[in-house]
Protein backbone atom coordinates (compact mmCIF):
# COMPACT_ATOMS: atom_id res chain seq x y z
CA UNK A 1 0.00 0.00 0.00
CA UNK A 2 2.81 2.37 0.87
CA UNK A 3 4.51 1.64 -2.48
CA UNK A 4 1.31 2.49 -4.36
CA UNK A 5 0.94 5.73 -2.40
CA UNK A 6 4.58 6.64 -3.11
CA UNK A 7 4.12 5.93 -6.82
CA UNK A 8 0.95 8.04 -6.81
CA UNK A 9 2.73 10.96 -5.14
CA UNK A 10 5.67 10.81 -7.53
CA UNK A 11 3.35 10.58 -10.54
CA UNK A 12 1.27 13.52 -9.30
CA UNK A 13 4.40 15.54 -8.61
CA UNK A 14 5.76 14.80 -12.10
CA UNK A 15 2.41 15.71 -13.68
CA UNK A 16 2.13 19.03 -11.85
CA UNK A 17 5.77 19.86 -12.57
CA UNK A 18 5.17 19.17 -16.26
CA UNK A 19 1.98 21.28 -16.34
CA UNK A 20 3.63 24.25 -14.62
CA UNK A 21 6.65 23.97 -16.91
CA UNK A 22 4.42 23.91 -20.01
CA UNK A 23 2.48 26.93 -18.72
CA UNK A 24 5.69 28.88 -18.06
CA UNK A 25 7.08 27.92 -21.48
CA UNK A 26 3.83 29.03 -23.14
CA UNK A 27 3.97 32.44 -21.46
CA UNK A 28 7.62 32.95 -22.39
CA UNK A 29 7.01 31.78 -25.95
CA UNK A 30 4.10 34.18 -26.46
CA UNK A 31 6.16 37.03 -25.01
CA UNK A 32 9.11 36.34 -27.30
CA UNK A 33 6.80 35.97 -30.31
CA UNK A 34 5.34 39.42 -29.60
CA UNK A 35 8.79 40.92 -29.05
CA UNK A 36 10.18 39.25 -32.14
CA UNK A 37 7.30 40.38 -34.32
CA UNK A 38 7.63 43.93 -33.01
CA UNK A 39 11.39 43.94 -33.55
CA UNK A 40 11.01 42.61 -37.08
CA UNK A 41 8.38 45.12 -38.15
CA UNK A 42 9.54 48.08 -36.11
CA UNK A 43 13.31 47.66 -36.16
CA UNK A 44 13.63 47.92 -39.92
CA UNK A 45 11.64 51.15 -39.87
CA UNK A 46 13.84 52.99 -37.39
CA UNK A 47 16.17 55.65 -38.73
CA UNK A 48 17.53 59.02 -37.67
CA UNK A 49 14.68 60.91 -39.32
CA UNK A 50 12.17 58.94 -37.27
CA UNK A 51 13.60 60.40 -34.06
CA UNK A 52 14.31 63.94 -35.26
CA UNK A 53 11.60 64.97 -37.76
CA UNK A 54 7.96 65.93 -37.45
CA UNK A 55 5.21 63.87 -39.11
CA UNK A 56 4.54 64.44 -42.77
CA UNK A 57 1.12 65.21 -44.19
CA UNK A 58 -1.44 62.53 -45.02
CA UNK A 59 -0.27 60.30 -47.82
CA UNK A 60 3.33 61.57 -47.74
CA UNK A 61 6.14 59.14 -47.02
CA UNK A 62 8.87 59.84 -44.49
CA UNK A 63 8.92 62.07 -41.47
CA UNK A 64 9.15 61.03 -37.88
CA UNK A 65 7.59 61.23 -34.45
CA UNK A 66 9.99 63.52 -32.62
CA UNK A 67 7.11 65.61 -31.27
CA UNK A 68 5.35 62.48 -29.96
CA UNK A 69 8.47 61.28 -28.15
CA UNK A 70 8.93 64.66 -26.48
CA UNK A 71 5.19 64.85 -25.80
CA UNK A 72 5.14 61.47 -24.05
CA UNK A 73 8.07 62.49 -21.86
CA UNK A 74 6.30 65.77 -21.06
CA UNK A 75 3.07 63.97 -20.12
CA UNK A 76 4.95 61.53 -17.90
CA UNK A 77 6.77 64.42 -16.22
CA UNK A 78 3.45 66.13 -15.45
CA UNK A 79 1.94 62.88 -14.20
CA UNK A 80 4.95 62.27 -11.98
CA UNK A 81 4.99 65.82 -10.61
CA UNK A 82 1.31 65.57 -9.65
CA UNK A 83 0.73 61.91 -8.84
CA UNK A 84 3.95 60.75 -7.20
CA UNK A 85 3.99 63.21 -4.24
CA UNK A 86 0.30 62.55 -3.56
CA UNK A 87 0.81 58.80 -3.68
CA UNK A 88 3.93 58.97 -1.52
CA UNK A 89 2.30 61.04 1.23
CA UNK A 90 -0.86 58.92 1.18
CA UNK A 91 1.22 55.74 1.44
CA UNK A 92 3.20 57.17 4.37
CA UNK A 93 -0.02 58.08 6.14
CA UNK A 94 -1.54 54.62 5.68
CA UNK A 95 1.62 52.85 6.82
CA UNK A 96 2.52 55.06 9.77
CA UNK A 97 -0.58 56.92 10.97
CA UNK A 98 -3.66 55.20 9.55
CA UNK A 99 -6.29 53.86 11.92
CA UNK A 100 -8.74 51.12 11.12
CA UNK A 101 -11.92 52.48 9.52
CA UNK A 102 -10.45 55.37 7.53
CA UNK A 103 -7.44 53.33 6.41
CA UNK A 104 -9.71 50.49 5.25
CA UNK A 105 -11.84 52.90 3.26
CA UNK A 106 -8.75 54.53 1.74
CA UNK A 107 -7.18 51.22 0.75
CA UNK A 108 -10.44 49.95 -0.70
CA UNK A 109 -10.92 53.17 -2.67
CA UNK A 110 -7.32 53.00 -3.89
CA UNK A 111 -7.78 49.44 -5.10
CA UNK A 112 -10.99 50.41 -6.89
CA UNK A 113 -9.25 53.34 -8.54
CA UNK A 114 -6.37 51.09 -9.58
CA UNK A 115 -8.82 48.75 -11.28
CA UNK A 116 -10.91 51.45 -12.94
CA UNK A 117 -10.90 51.39 -16.76
CA UNK A 118 -8.54 53.98 -18.15
CA UNK A 119 -11.22 55.36 -20.44
CA UNK A 120 -13.33 56.25 -17.40
CA UNK A 121 -10.39 58.12 -15.91
CA UNK A 122 -9.99 59.87 -19.25
CA UNK A 123 -13.63 61.00 -19.13
CA UNK A 124 -13.13 62.27 -15.59
CA UNK A 125 -10.07 64.29 -16.59
CA UNK A 126 -11.93 65.53 -19.67
CA UNK A 127 -14.78 66.91 -17.58
CA UNK A 128 -12.38 68.39 -15.03
CA UNK A 129 -9.60 69.88 -17.16
CA UNK A 130 -10.89 70.14 -20.75
CA UNK A 131 -14.55 71.15 -20.61
CA UNK A 132 -14.06 74.20 -18.33
CA UNK A 133 -11.32 75.70 -20.56
CA UNK A 134 -12.84 74.37 -23.81
CA UNK A 135 -9.61 73.02 -25.31
CA UNK A 136 -7.31 70.00 -25.03
CA UNK A 137 -3.91 70.37 -23.41
CA UNK A 138 -0.83 68.56 -22.17
CA UNK A 139 -1.79 69.53 -18.63
CA UNK A 140 -5.11 67.71 -18.95
CA UNK A 141 -3.34 64.63 -20.30
CA UNK A 142 -0.80 64.70 -17.48
CA UNK A 143 -3.62 65.01 -14.95
CA UNK A 144 -5.36 61.93 -16.38
CA UNK A 145 -2.16 59.91 -16.13
CA UNK A 146 -1.50 61.27 -12.63
CA UNK A 147 -4.83 59.87 -11.44
CA UNK A 148 -3.66 56.45 -12.61
CA UNK A 149 -0.23 56.87 -11.00
CA UNK A 150 -1.59 57.67 -7.53
CA UNK A 151 -3.08 54.27 -6.51
CA UNK A 152 -0.04 52.31 -7.67
CA UNK A 153 2.29 54.62 -5.75
CA UNK A 154 0.10 54.53 -2.63
CA UNK A 155 0.00 50.76 -2.39
CA UNK A 156 3.68 50.20 -3.20
CA UNK A 157 4.79 52.89 -0.74
CA UNK A 158 2.63 51.47 2.02
CA UNK A 159 3.85 47.92 1.48
CA UNK A 160 7.53 48.83 1.46
CA UNK A 161 7.18 51.01 4.55
CA UNK A 162 5.42 48.22 6.41
CA UNK A 163 8.33 45.93 5.56
CA UNK A 164 10.72 48.10 7.62
CA UNK A 165 11.27 46.52 11.07
CA UNK A 166 9.68 48.36 14.01
CA UNK A 167 13.01 48.19 15.82
CA UNK A 168 14.31 50.99 13.57
CA UNK A 169 11.39 53.20 14.54
CA UNK A 170 11.74 52.38 18.22
CA UNK A 171 15.48 53.04 18.18
CA UNK A 172 15.06 56.46 16.57
CA UNK A 173 12.28 57.47 18.95
CA UNK A 174 14.29 56.20 21.92
CA UNK A 175 17.00 58.69 20.93
CA UNK A 176 14.49 61.51 21.16
CA UNK A 177 13.34 61.83 17.55
CA UNK A 178 9.73 62.81 16.97
CA UNK A 179 7.33 60.64 14.99
CA UNK A 180 7.65 62.68 11.81
CA UNK A 181 11.43 63.00 12.13
CA UNK A 182 11.69 59.26 12.59
CA UNK A 183 9.66 58.68 9.44
CA UNK A 184 11.49 61.29 7.37
CA UNK A 185 15.05 60.45 8.42
CA UNK A 186 14.92 56.73 9.22
CA UNK A 187 11.89 54.86 7.84
CA UNK A 188 11.52 56.47 4.41
CA UNK A 189 15.27 56.36 3.61
CA UNK A 190 15.35 52.70 4.62
CA UNK A 191 12.51 51.93 2.20
CA UNK A 192 13.62 54.41 -0.48
CA UNK A 193 14.74 51.70 -2.90
CA UNK A 194 11.34 50.04 -2.88
CA UNK A 195 9.50 53.36 -3.02
CA UNK A 196 11.50 54.52 -6.04
CA UNK A 197 10.88 51.16 -7.68
CA UNK A 198 7.13 51.53 -7.17
CA UNK A 199 7.22 55.02 -8.62
CA UNK A 200 9.10 53.90 -11.72
CA UNK A 201 6.70 51.01 -12.22
CA UNK A 202 3.75 53.39 -11.87
CA UNK A 203 5.14 55.63 -14.61
CA UNK A 204 5.91 52.62 -16.80
CA UNK A 205 2.34 51.42 -16.24
CA UNK A 206 0.78 54.62 -17.61
CA UNK A 207 3.33 55.23 -20.38
CA UNK A 208 1.36 53.16 -22.88
CA UNK A 209 -2.15 54.40 -22.04
CA UNK A 210 -4.07 55.72 -25.03
CA UNK A 211 -7.71 56.16 -24.04
CA UNK A 212 -7.18 58.90 -21.40
CA UNK A 213 -5.03 60.91 -23.80
CA UNK A 214 -7.65 60.82 -26.55
CA UNK A 215 -9.96 62.75 -24.22
CA UNK A 216 -7.37 65.14 -22.83
CA UNK A 217 -4.10 65.75 -24.72
CA UNK A 218 -5.60 64.63 -28.07
CA UNK A 219 -2.80 64.95 -30.64
CA UNK A 220 -0.69 67.47 -32.52
CA UNK A 221 1.19 67.23 -35.80
CA UNK A 222 3.61 69.95 -34.69
CA UNK A 223 5.65 70.97 -31.67
CA UNK A 224 3.52 71.97 -28.69
CA UNK A 225 5.40 74.42 -26.44
CA UNK A 226 4.04 74.92 -22.96
CA UNK A 227 1.34 72.93 -21.21
CA UNK A 228 -1.81 74.53 -22.57
CA UNK A 229 -1.89 73.08 -26.09
CA UNK A 230 -2.86 69.68 -27.55
CA UNK A 231 0.19 67.45 -27.44
CA UNK A 232 1.26 64.42 -29.44
CA UNK A 233 2.17 61.21 -27.63
CA UNK A 234 3.47 57.84 -28.74
CA UNK A 235 0.36 55.79 -27.79
CA UNK A 236 -2.00 58.13 -29.67
CA UNK A 237 0.34 58.25 -32.68
CA UNK A 238 0.44 54.46 -32.76
CA UNK A 239 -3.36 54.33 -32.61
CA UNK A 240 -3.86 56.93 -35.35
CA UNK A 241 -1.21 55.47 -37.64
CA UNK A 242 -2.37 51.87 -37.16
CA UNK A 243 -5.95 52.61 -38.28
CA UNK A 244 -4.86 54.82 -41.20
CA UNK A 245 -4.97 53.60 -44.84
CA UNK A 246 -1.32 54.52 -45.51
CA UNK A 247 1.39 51.86 -45.59
CA UNK A 248 4.10 54.28 -44.50
CA UNK A 249 2.09 55.23 -41.42
CA UNK A 250 1.66 51.53 -40.62
CA UNK A 251 5.44 51.18 -40.81
CA UNK A 252 5.91 54.11 -38.45
CA UNK A 253 3.29 52.71 -36.06
CA UNK A 254 5.40 49.56 -35.65
CA UNK A 255 8.52 51.67 -35.10
CA UNK A 256 6.73 53.86 -32.53
CA UNK A 257 5.53 50.73 -30.74
CA UNK A 258 9.10 49.48 -30.54
CA UNK A 259 10.28 52.81 -29.12
CA UNK A 260 7.50 52.80 -26.54
CA UNK A 261 8.35 49.25 -25.54
CA UNK A 262 12.01 50.24 -25.20
CA UNK A 263 11.09 53.10 -22.87
CA UNK A 264 9.03 50.77 -20.67
CA UNK A 265 11.86 48.22 -20.72
CA UNK A 266 14.34 50.87 -19.61
CA UNK A 267 12.04 51.82 -16.73
CA UNK A 268 11.85 48.18 -15.60
CA UNK A 269 15.63 47.80 -15.88
CA UNK A 270 15.97 50.93 -13.75
CA UNK A 271 13.71 49.30 -11.15
CA UNK A 272 15.90 46.22 -11.05
CA UNK A 273 19.04 48.32 -10.70
CA UNK A 274 17.53 50.23 -7.78
CA UNK A 275 16.48 47.00 -6.09
CA UNK A 276 19.89 45.37 -6.56
CA UNK A 277 21.81 48.44 -5.43
CA UNK A 278 19.76 49.02 -2.28
CA UNK A 279 19.13 45.39 -1.49
CA UNK A 280 15.36 45.76 -1.34
CA UNK A 281 13.25 42.66 -1.54
CA UNK A 282 9.81 42.62 -3.08
CA UNK A 283 6.95 42.33 -0.61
Amino acid sequence: MSNLRLIWRKSLNALMLTLTGVAALTVVTVLFLILGYLLYNGGKSLDWAFFTQLPKGEGEDGGGVANAIVGSLKLLAIAGAIGLPVGLLAGVYLAEFGGKTFSFITRYTTDLLNGAPSIVIGLFAYSLAVVPVKHFSALAGGLALAVMVVPITVRSTEEFLRAIPNSLREGAMALGASKWKTIATVVVPAASGGIITGMLLALARVAGETAPLLFTALNNQYWAPGLGQPTASLPVVIYNYAISPYDDWHRQAWAAGLVLLALVLLANIGCRLVINRRGVRSV
